[in-house]
């Protein structure tokens, strides 16, 4: 219950900012552009796997954000919306990457404890760079339901927004992401790892 005032309470918050950020307020797009940065980076690296790419990303979603603010209608947080812009930018470079045949880099890494015992985080690292390399041998679409699910925490209908795709499509889109990511990461040697 405190979780979701929190969450109201932030994105009233975002929605003020937004408005002045229609006025073409600077101050409150570098607010929104500071709030949203960490958030963006972290999924974009997930998502396209390339941490070389992401700044561009970021000042890409964030343009589009000031320059067509005003076409938010409210009808999803505004969360959802920048996820969306940042998505479809996202896949427009992993497109144009396909394009010009260049290969794609591993998943940045998971911070570490500094008090974590060394095998136990060398175990987490292992597990971390199979993951990353299973998550990078899914699609795009796939990966995005993963990413936005396991790490960034939102519902199937806030990703069919993200998406612009139906609910049912975000579905089964992680029922075989779920699938594939199980065969490789078994098929990478990752499928009993850390039990505890």
């Amino acid at each position: 219950m405190l979780r979701s005032l929190d969450r109201a309470a932030e994105d009233d918050d975002e929605l003020l900012l937004l408005e002045r950020v229609r006025r073409r307020d600077r101050l409150a797009f570098e607010a929104l552009y500071r709030r949203y940065h960490g958030p963006l980076a972290s999924y974009l690296v997930r998502l396209t796997g390339r941490p070389e790419t992401v700044e561009e990303l970021i000042d890409d979603t964030m343009l589009v954000v000031w320059s067509q603010a005003d076409r938010f209608d409210g009808r999803s947080r505004l969360s959802t919306w920048v996820f969306g812009i940042a998505y479809r930018k996202a896949l427009k470079q992993l497109e144009r990457e396909r394009r010009e045949a260049s290969r794609s880099g591993p998943a940045g890494a998971e911070p570490v404890a500094p008090d974590e015992p060394p095998d136990r985080r060398q175990a987490r690292r292992e597990l971390a760079r199979h993951v990353a390399a299973a998550l990078d041998r899914l699609s795009p679409e796939q990966r995005g339901v993963v990413v936005l699910t396991y790490y960034h925490g939102l519902s199937y209908p806030e990703i069919a927004a993200v998406m612009g795709c139906p609910l049912g499509t975000v579905k089964t889109r992680m029922f075989h992401a779920r699938r594939k990511l199980a065969h490789l990461l078994t098929e990478l040697g990752a499928g009993a790892a850390e039990d505890d």
